[in-house]
């Protein structure tokens, strides 16, 4: 779907400047316009036009609002097509800021995505702020209850706003505890009785008869005894001895939310009578009932 981007600058320069960076980024020359608006802001030769919207780009686009321009004002005719054919407050506002003699580049796009790069490219090169230069430059807008007044239109309203206090809940994490488990070391020592043998040799001189039991023994052989010792064995026995276990215990509480509401309170004056009845429209709030 196509759409349309326009950029307000305080001189033809800076326009010109947006252009070349359009067409640096692909833009067209026959998508892009530079037009100024009122006559103090005209750029190109052709000031004596009836037309106050000139297009002075010299492209070949459609010149909506110059054409516009010829039947009445143009600069209102061009915004009200551009916003869809009626008078509204975009337009309006658009229109107002047109009037102060800035120069217009308007930017001819096929696609939702062509239009947010254009707009991007305008306000690098230094477009204004339409909004902010519309209230620097005295415009009203369509709120101003006496503006409108005085400029004759007729059925003004005044809405009426309140705001209404929600109250909602979130979670957010307080606080906790981790378990981590590590293994340590300490020394420990236990005392045991061990027993070891060891062999004597015992020789004693004797002098005495053989006996036949001397004689019997009286041959080779060989006589062994052994020593035996005992020596420390270690072992270990793991036990459990305590467990730590997490758990969550949940509690509620009530907690009062203090705060202001703001609400639109519109007072309505009438003028030619010789007294003044005021009405106040809006919403009766507990607090009210009660001190009635």
């Amino acid at each position: 779907m196509s759409q349309t981007v326009v950029g307000f600058f305080d001189n033809a320069q800076e326009a010109q400047q947006a252009a070349s960076q359009l067409a640096a980024a692909g833009f067209t020359q026959e998508n892009v316009d530079i037009s100024s608006g009122g006559a103090s802001g005209a750029t190109g030769s052709n000031t004596s036009n009836s037309s106050n919207y000139q297009n002075t780009s010299g492209t070949t686009t459609e010149a909506v609002g110059d054409a516009a321009g010829r039947t009445g004002d143009g600069i209102s005719n061009f915004f009200s097509n551009l916003f869809g054919g009626d008078d509204t407050e975009d337009a309006r506002r658009y229109s107002h800021v047109a009037r102060q003699g800035h120069s217009i580049v308007t930017v001819h796009c096929q696609s939702a995505e062509h239009a947010r790069q254009a707009a991007e490219i305008l306000d690098r090169a230094g477009a204004v702020d339409v909004d902010e230069r519309a209230a620097q430059t005295g415009y009203a807008g369509a709120n101003n209850l006496q503006a409108s007044a005085a400029a004759g239109q007729a059925g003004m309203s005044a809405q009426v706003i309140e705001e209404n206090l929600q109250v909602g809940k979130r979670v957010e994490q307080t606080g906790g505890a981790r378990l981590r488990s590590r293994i340590v070391e300490r020394p420990v020592e236990a005392s045991v009785r061990l027993r070891e043998e060891h062999v004597n040799v015992e020789r004693h001189a004797v002098n005495r008869p053989a006996t036949e039991a001397d004689f019997n023994a009286f041959k080779e052989g060989e006589i062994e005894i052994t020593e035996s010792a005992e020596r420390a064995v270690v072992g270990k026995e793991a036990r459990v001895i305590e467990e730590v276990t997490l758990g969550k215990e949940v509690t509620e509480r009530e907690e009062t939310i203090r705060d202001t509401v703001r609400k639109t309170e519109v007072d309505v004056e009438r003028i030619n009578d010789t007294t003044t009845n005021t009405q106040r429209s809006g919403y009766t709030t507990d607090d009210d009932q009660r001190r009635s």
